[in-house]
């Protein structure tokens, strides 16, 4: 009957299906249930629904447990247990069985952590792991006092933990129940004592977290900081302070003016993605260079309790995802840390403009604490070469640390279409391993999340239009950002709150002596204009194509006369222009210390409705120690495609 109601449910949920169908569905039903049947003829099931799910309620050991299934398991059958309050608040639970994880209850409500409730816990544990097959690191889920239990069964076995979920839990029994709660004496019992002083208990996670933190175990905690039942002050708190200093990732989600009750959260989703990024078959697919070290941001935000963090990049760092993502981590991490965060992210753009505008859009916010750079995918689609592309990325980062030698930097490689096909054939785009030579170079660490996305794809946890291809839905800017977190939590667990920030060393020589790490924007207020070239003060289309924001209604260059020519001097080894180029934009000639005119095609691929800025390095190696010259005009020529000969300049780009 056990097994019959059990495969009822499922045929149930698939029909109408034809015979055929039924007997694929009984032959997978047994395959994949057969060992729990084989465990129901000497355990008394009752099968039931929860929230659409089939649930097994059973006695093990003389306690209650219960067992609610997902429609669709997930690899490495991943599951969360409740020691007590099952179904209390259950929004966590029920989103995670929409992902694959099975939820378990078994009732430890009443034991208090004791060593004997521990210790059955951990035959609960191992009769699930050779019974359902579940993975061996679970998650735990502790509210109130089953936090207590969650943290001492965690601290008894942290080596079968996944992660911890805990939610205004009981971290120290003098503080609840107290020696004054009617429910001391219950404490007493289990624990096998007739008194005890806080000083001579030993029991409290409070007092034992070490061989928790020596697995690096993750900890996400939610907690009101008005809860008059369980303090968070005496609790929590002190459990977060205790596990950040010994280097292991604790996140705290602190709820303004919330008292004991209600218990989580209305959107859930924090704790879900934390959960499921903390999954060890989920970061089997991370692909995480630790290189170097990145203490300095750790100190800074941990004792300084201040943080000024900089997203450099294009496009997919512009848009809302990885970076808002990452933002709330890091509040999380240092939840009591003032942030600052500095957006940067520009679309189209990649390294070379990033070094150019560098100074402008980052640096002059202050000294920046931790820099997060990214540019694979318009360094490659935007047809920059191999030089361009690692003076392009040693530019910002060598400037980054000559500003500030305590700068932290980590370097993030997302994907491109073109690279689905290079991975699964053993090949890394050219353009990620130009820039993992300057991150190998500085010691830079990199998370190489294009590997990561197409080894995905590979085993068909989804596919490219799921994950929203170059510019990712919410679920590739939630992968983006768990393998940002994870590299984040691993190089920190090895940061001490005692240790001092240090500079980091700047190798010499430069990789390339012409690298833009000495770049800027010049003036264009000083550059000499003939007839038909204006300086426009806000300048916007009138032709109706698409712009990008701060690079509409600034001030511009602007001519549209064949001919018409500018002249601008400066001493340095590289210049430049930084354009934008729309439906009309032509086709340059340009002259440095007057050296034969060279043509300039601004009219892009991209260009047909839309005015992309582009960053233009006309000449990379000239003597920095010398006044040059350089003469712009409008050619006659322009390409086929374009309706004119426009010219709109943002920036002179000089590199000294």
């Amino acid at each position: 009957m056990f097994l019959l109601d059990r495969l009822s449910l499922y045929t149930n949920q698939c029909s109408p299906v034809d015979m055929k169908n039924k007997v694929i569905i009984l032959i997978s039903f047994l395959l994949l249930n057969l060992p729990a049947v084989l465990y129901a003829g000497n355990i008394d099931v009752k099968q039931s629904v929860w929230n659409g799910h089939v649930r097994y309620d059973f006695t093990f050991d003389g306690s209650h447990a219960t067992i609610v299934c997902p429609d669709s398991v997930i690899s490495g059958k991943p599951w969360i247990w409740r020691p007590a309050f099952f179904g209390a608040f259950p929004s966590v639970d029920k989103a995670l069985l929409k992902k694959g994880f099975h939820v378990v209850f078994y009732d430890m409500t009443h034991r208090y952590g004791s060593p004997q409730a521990v210790e059955q816990g951990r035959k609960f544990y191992d009769y699930l792991l050779s019974a359902w097959h579940f993975s061996p690191k679970v998650t735990l889920e502790g509210f109130s006092r089953g936090g207590y239990y969650a943290l001492n069964w965690a601290i008894a076995n942290p080596d079968k933990v996944a992660c911890l979920y805990l939610d205004n839990p009981v971290c120290d029994m003098f503080s609840w129940p107290g020696e004054k709660s009617k429910l001391w004496n219950d404490f007493l019992k289990e624990w096998g004592m007739t008194s005890v002083d806080k000083d001579n208990f030993k029991g409290n996670p409070l007092d034992n977290l070490a061989p928790l933190a020596s697995q690096q175990v993750p900890v996400i905690a939610v907690c009101g900081d008005s809860d008059r039942v369980v303090p968070f002050r005496d609790n929590m708190k002190l459990i977060r302070d205790r596990y950040q200093q010994l280097g292991a990732p604790v996140e705290l989600i602190i709820k303004p003016g919330a008292d004991h009750h209600p218990h989580s959260l209305e959107n859930p989703e924090p704790v879900v993605d934390f959960i499921c990024r903390n999954q060890p078959d989920y970061q089997e697919k991370q692909y995480l260079n630790e290189r170097g070290t990145l203490k300095n941001s750790f100190i800074r935000f941990e004792k300084e309790r201040k943080g000024r963090v900089a997203f450099l990049g294009g496009s997919i760092t512009e848009m809302r995802g990885w970076r808002e993502l990452t933002k709330d981590y890091l509040r999380r991490r240092f939840p009591f840390t003032e942030f600052e965060f500095i957006d940067a992210g520009i679309s189209s753009t990649g390294t070379t403009p990033h070094s150019y505008r560098f100074e402008q859009d980052v640096l002059r916010h202050g000294d920046i604490d931790l820099l997060f750079v990214e540019a694979a995918v318009n360094d490659h689609g935007n047809y920059f070469c191999a030089i361009d592309q690692v003076r392009g990325m040693e530019g910002i980062v060598r400037h980054a640390l000559l500003a500030n030698p305590s700068t932290d930097i980590v370097m993030l490689h997302f994907i491109h279409t073109l690279f689905l096909e290079m991975y699964p054939k053993g090949r890394v785009p050219d353009v990620i391993l130009n820039h993992e030579r300057v991150a190998n170079y500085y010691l830079i660490p990199s998370v190489h999340l294009a590997h990561e996305v197409s080894d995905r794809i590979a085993a068909g946890e989804f596919d490219w239009e799921q994950f929203g291809g170059i510019h990712p839905a919410e679920p590739g800017h939630k992968i983006y950002a768990a393998s940002l977190a994870h590299l984040l939590d691993k190089m920190w667990s090895r940061v001490s709150v005692s240790d001092a920030v240090e500079a980091h060393s700047v190798p010499e020589p430069p990789l390339d002596v012409n690298s833009y790490y000495n770049a800027s924007f010049a003036d264009i207020s000083q550059v000499k204009l003939s007839k038909g070239w204006e300086h426009i003060a806000s300048w916007k289309p009138d032709n109706g194509a698409h712009t990008r924001k701060g690079f509409v209604n600034v001030p511009m260059l602007y001519s549209n006369t064949i001919n018409s020519t500018f002249s601008f001097s400066f001493k340095g080894r590289a210049v430049g222009l930084f354009c934008v180029c729309g439906p009309f934009s032509g086709t340059l000639e340009y002259s440095v210390d007057n050296a034969p005119y060279k043509k300039l095609d601004t009219y892009t691929e991209w260009s047909k409705n839309l005015y992309i800025p582009w960053a233009y390095v006309l000449e990379a190696e000239l003597d920095p120690e010398r006044e040059h010259k350089l003469t712009v005009r409008i050619s006659k020529e322009k390409n086929k495609n374009s309706k004119g000969h426009e010219c709109v300049i943002r920036n002179i780009l000089i590199n000294q």
